[in-house]
């Protein structure tokens, strides 16, 4: 009998530690279902700063795609300006150059006409000093 009690002390020492194994399982079970869940709260966290993340990457990239359409459609604007502003100035230069000239021709032809208008005076003159002439013989 007394083995049987001892047995029977034994199987209930056994079993009081295997409970308590069993109940330092369950805890850490009950902890690693809370850090479990932590994670998925914090992963579920970290998926809406990403999305967000994801968002303002995507605004960012059109309005860079936005900003870089209007930088090549004023390059082409600018080039055409430029292609504009020197065609125009070539023109100017050969306006000068024409406008030098006219002023040459315009200075010579003056010039021929002090001479012609001073022959012409000249002309008049013999023409007055001829028509006296005549007249002081008709009256004579």
């Amino acid at each position: 009998m007394d083995a049987i009690r001892k047995k029977m002390q034994s199987l209930k020492g056994e079993t009081d530690q295997l409970y308590g194994i069993i109940r330092n399982f369950e805890d850490e079970a009950q902890e690693a279902v809370e850090r479990a869940n932590q994670a998925d709260v914090d992963i579920r966290d970290f998926g809406k700063k990403v999305q967000g993340f994801e968002i303002g990457y995507d605004e960012t990239n059109d309005k860079l795609t936005q900003a870089t359409a209007q930088y090549e459609e004023s390059e082409k604007h600018f080039k055409e300006v430029e292609s504009d502003i020197s065609a125009l100035t070539r023109r100017i230069m050969l306006m000068e150059e024409e406008e030098k000239k006219s002023s040459e021709n315009l200075c010579g032809t003056i010039t021929k006409l002090a001479v012609t208008s001073k022959q012409a005076d000249g002309t008049l003159k013999a023409v007055k000093v001829v028509e006296s002439t005549c007249m002081n013989n008709e009256v004579t």
